[in-house]
């Protein structure tokens, strides 16, 4: 055989893929712990191997971060991934999101329930459904998912071709999709929204290949670099450069689409509200971040190689969207009555003022990618501290103390057929519970939540206030760089729309915290028709505590009693506080901590992102 033609290995740096692996690693052996491992001891294995993984990752980040930064930046597989200071930094957010997410997914009431259907497959309020639930199995296929999709997500943002990128779009986008239809209760709401989902990506994707094909068209090949070069040599088909522009708006369509920005944001609020909630926060957190990561690693390498007036053109078109994306989000965030879906609106806003950060991205200044690593650190610890708050405030099915058998069973029925496992629900009948449901996100049944549960109360005020950008949150600093970026490019009009939206804004954010600590909770008879709660009601009997059948502790109820010692008139609020494992309060916690260390000294912070503010094309 000929040495010329004798196959040559490729050196690949190992060590700089770690992060990856290591998360994808651990997907692989939650599949194998799956067909493995018995039931018994399944869900404490996915869920010590998942937060494992990803401390793992986040530890093997910071070790490589001093060589990276010194090397500004590493080839690997061949200039597929691009290891640099950026990409280095947004994978850090993303693990460090999805470390929080996890928690929150991971965790249980104190009746062992979790926010995802025993059974993916069944039919919404078929039988099969209603004894999976009566068995009390429990989907621990979440996990590898969510390692799967984390795994997506880091590559996306450090790939050095377009075709690696398409990869790793569908890589974290399918088991979203997934994950976006397991919803425990409102089952057919979840698979509507994993529908949605599944359709409205799925063009996105054909949007983001076709544009591949054109700027491949264009330049010969999918490498960023080799974009680059063939813009700023004149290579590439002569006179032709529009068809690369008509290919870049392409991708960043398709990349638009999953941060949610106007006009491709219908499938947000659909799908915030459908999805389980703790999925829902892993959501909005860490695609946002991904997938900003990858837009301005596009917009930075082949954007701004443009011809002057190509980019001029560009630049007008990321105006339209962040202002048209702003205005979305925050006037129709005002009308909103749901709060899974005004927090949907709420990303939407931000998606917007995060694509003010990126009207700069021609004058390689590194204050707009300073301004849009914080900007998505900080937005990450608020919403998934907000989803996790809203995971634990459930409502409550006032129902009398003695059920009839008939009439139980008859109520299970119906619940059954609607798809719901909602009010209908009997206690005992199933290990749902009966008087604890799904998360109260009506805004109405917020009320009085501040009187019940002060510190939940507070913490969430607090994510509220830092989205809306008050002084000493997080938010504020964010929104401060990101304007500020956007003011140093000359792009000062835009800066002031988007001062002009976050007041608009602070409206519905302001309007949550009065419903919290200043309005008095609504109630209800155990009938179901509302009642005032007034000083005969109360002296018709003994005010005794009532306890919802699952064992949590019913909070601000009363219950007045006949001489049988039967419910004659008990009056209870329409929500309750759920007592969980703790995994959920732990994220709480550090999201508190970490939004209020952003607002008051984030100076580390925005060091760290100034220095992560380097590309290697």
């Amino acid at each position: 055989m000929n040495d010329a033609a004798a196959f040559v290995a490729p050196v690949i740096e190992w060590a700089y893929l770690v992060p990856v692996i290591v998360v994808l690693g651990a997907g692989v052996v939650g599949v194998l712990v799956e067909a493995f491992v018995p039931d018994r001891a399944r869900r404490v294995v996915q869920v010590v191997l998942a937060l494992a993984a990803l401390a793992g990752a986040l530890t093997s980040i910071v070790l490589l971060w001093p060589d990276v930064v010194a090397q500004n930046g590493v080839r690997v597989l061949g200039g597929s991934l691009v290891v640099d200071p950026f990409g280095l930094a947004v994978q850090g957010i993303v693990v460090v999101l999805a470390l929080l997410a996890t928690l929150v997914i991971a965790d249980r009431t104190s009746t062992k329930q979790d926010a995802f259907a025993p059974t993916a497959a069944a039919v919404p309020g078929s039988a099969y459904e209603d004894l999976a639930r009566r068995r009390g199995l429990e989907q621990t296929e979440v996990f590898p998912l969510v390692l799967f999709a984390v795994g997506g997500m880091m590559i996306f943002p450090a790939t050095g071709d377009l075709l690696t990128m398409f990869v790793a779009l569908e890589v974290l986008s399918l088991p979203l999709y997934v994950l976006t239809a397991l919803a425990r209760r409102r089952r057919l709401l979840s698979q509507e929204a994993s529908f949605k989902y599944f359709l409205l990506g799925a063009f996105a994707s054909a949007i983001f290949i076709f544009g591949v094909a054109l700027v491949y068209g264009f330049a010969g090949s999918v490498r960023l670099a080799e974009v680059r070069g063939a813009l700023l040599d004149g290579g590439g088909l002569d006179g032709m450069t529009g068809l690369v522009l008509l290919g870049l708006v392409m991708v960043l369509t398709g990349l638009l689409f999953k941060v949610g920005a106007a006009p491709f944001h219908s499938w947000t609020p659909d799908v915030y509200q459908g999805a389980p909630t703790p999925v829902t926060g892993f959501m909005a957190a860490c695609t946002k971040a991904a997938a900003f990561g990858a837009l301005l690693r596009v917009l930075y390498v082949v954007g701004s190689a443009l011809p002057p007036d190509l980019q001029e053109k560009l630049v007008v078109a990321l105006w339209v969207v962040a202002i048209l994306t702003m205005i979305v989000g925050t006037v129709i965030g005002v009308i909103q009555t749901d709060m899974k879906r005004l927090l949907a609106y709420s990303s939407i806003a931000h998606a917007g003022f995060l694509v003010v950060a990126l009207v700069g991205f021609g004058e390689l200044s590194g204050f707009g990618v300073r301004a849009l690593l914080f900007y998505l650190l900080a937005y990450g610890l608020a919403t998934v501290g907000a989803f996790a708050v809203v995971t634990l405030v459930r409502e409550r099915a006032p129902q009398p103390a003695v059920v009839p058998a008939e009439a139980a069973l008859a109520t299970v029925g119906a619940s059954a057929a609607a798809g719901t496992g909602g009010p209908a629900e009997a206690p005992g009948a199933t290990p749902d519970g009966g008087a604890v449901l799904g998360e109260a996100t009506h805004l109405t049944e917020w009320a009085g939540l501040g009187r019940r549960s002060p510190w939940l109360a507070g913490a969430f005020a607090l994510f509220l206030l830092s989205m809306a950008g008050i002084p000493l949150t997080a938010g504020f600093i964010a929104k401060f760089t990101a304007f500020q970026s956007a003011v140093a490019v000359g792009a000062w009009p835009l800066a002031l729309i988007g001062v002009l939206a976050s007041a608009v804004a602070v409206f519905f954010y302001v309007r949550v915290i009065v419903l919290m600590f200043f309005t008095p909770s609504p109630r209800v008879a155990t009938d179901g028709s509302p009642e005032a709660v007034t000083e005969a009601a109360t002296a018709a009997g003994a005010a005794t505590p009532s306890t919802a059948p699952d064992g949590e502790p019913v909070d601000g109820s009363t219950a007045a009693t006949d001489g049988r010692g039967a419910s004659a008139a008990a009056l209870v609020s329409r929500i309750t506080v759920v007592r969980s494992e703790g995994f959920t309060t732990i994220a709480i916690a550090i999201c508190v901590i970490g939004v209020i260390l952003l607002g008051v000294l984030p100076s580390s912070v925005l060091d760290l992102a100034f220095e992560a503010a380097k590309f290697r094309p």
